[in-house]
């Protein structure tokens, strides 16, 4: 199990932030599974039917989204997972497919809002430490592209440096692969977002999970809170 645990400076930054994990080991990613393609489109029916005729304003103003909108205006950025149940509710786009360990943990955000990146654990070298950005920290994005980081944005550590920023998602390193076996999600949930929000995320991703992988072990599932 990795060693996970929060800084200071991220508790004294983010009063009243969370940090939801999930742990998740003997998982197979490597094959598309039915179960979860119909889960899909399950979902994608109960939002649309849920949010039929929202505005922008109105998808606002929900309460996690606005905690997020809050958090993502300090950096002149608008929060991604709005853009997402926008485009499915609104533009009639449907859900992705990419993996099934990427596609769980999507569907969930767009269930409860909740940010979450999804890690490959054997490319995480402990201690794994969630911190607090500095204008001198920089990351390569999954793109490839190195990127500068602000300084107070809530991320990730390993011992080889920032691995996810809420502002500038995942890098290039640690993602959930077709071999990904053994899986870390990871919730970053600014100040006014409920920890029930937070543990809904989790247990969303982890029935997602079972829907193709009833045999994986959960190693962890907790929310750190500063």
């Amino acid at each position: 199990m990795l060693t996970i645990s929060a800084s200071e400076e991220w508790q004294e930054a983010h009063p009243d932030a969370r940090i939801g994990l999930l742990e998740i080991s003997g998982v197979e990613n490597h094959s598309p599974s039915a179960a979860l393609e119909e889960r899909k489109r399950m979902i994608e029916t109960h939002l649309r039917e849920r949010y039929q005729g929202y505005t922008r304003q109105d998808f606002h103003s929900l309460p996690v989204i606005s905690a997020y909108g809050r958090y993502y205006k300090r950096f002149d950025k608008t929060y991604h997972v709005l853009l997402q149940l926008e485009s499915l509710v609104l533009k009639g786009k449907n859900l992705p497919t990419v993996s099934p360990l990427v596609d769980a943990n999507f569907m969930a955000e767009l269930e409860t809002q909740v940010l979450t990146a999804g890690h490959d654990v054997e490319k995480l070298f402990g201690p794994v430490i969630m911190d607090v950005s500095h204008a001198t920290d920089e990351m390569t994005r999954m793109s490839g592209s190195p990127k500068k980081l602000q300084a107070g944005d809530m991320i990730m550590r390993d011992v080889h440096g920032v691995t996810c920023s809420i502002i500038y998602g995942q890098d290039d390193r640690s993602p959930i692969t077709p071999g990904t076996s053994h899986v870390l999600y990871v919730c970053y949930a600014p100040a006014g977002v409920p920890v029930g929000s937070v543990r809904g995320q989790l247990e969303r991703i982890l029935e997602h999970v079972r829907l193709f992988c009833p045999a994986g072990v959960v190693v962890r599932q907790e929310v750190l809170t500063a």
